[in-house]
């Protein structure tokens, strides 16, 4: 299927399910926590699409994916270890929420790349990866994703001082 081995479709079903719940997280609580449910499965489900992605090399060896899994790893890491201690201080819940934030952003480079390059499976949107279309998509997802984030940040500040109000 579009030419992927047994792990990718797993790995592309779970990261599926992952950017869903990561999505409904941040629409829902504005940020990702593992305290609830939802925050808890995209971190599970996205420590699966991570992992899983370091045995995938249908384009050659190890590449920028592997480094993206890597960096979601260390990101789910880092958000867990920020949210359930205090050893980043007063900024613990801005670390969590820019490491959860960017793993989502890790999901969806790696996404944009394949779904370009496979999709329609007749005649893909680009030929290849290193097309300059794929370059503005990278552009816009991050705009995106710093956007996203300092809206994040915003919340968590705006949300801190109402709880201080009280």
């Amino acid at each position: 299927m579009f030419g992927l081995t047994m792990l990718g479709v797993f790995h592309t079903a779970i990261g599926l399910v992952a950017l869903g719940y990561g999505f409904w997280s941040l629409v829902r609580y504005k940020q990702i926590s593992p305290r609830n449910r939802i925050g808890q499965i995209y971190i599970l489900t996205t420590f699966v699409t991570a992992v899983t992605s370091l045995g995938i090399y249908q384009r050659g060896g190890f590449g920028p994916q592997h480094i993206l899994g890597i960096l979601t790893v260390i990101g789910l890491a880092v958000g867990t270890l920020s949210g359930n201690s205090t050893i980043f201080g007063r900024a613990s819940q801005y670390v969590q929420a820019i490491s959860f934030s960017s793993t989502i952003f890790f999901h969806l480079l790696p996404a944009a790349f394949e779904t370009w390059t496979r999709l329609p499976p007749e005649k893909p949107l680009v030929a290849s990866p290193s097309e300059p279309v794929l370059k503005i998509i990278i552009l816009v997802l991050t705009v995106v994703f710093l956007v996203g984030v300092t809206l994040q940040i915003t919340w968590l500040r705006a949300s801190s001082r109402l709880a201080n109000q009280d």
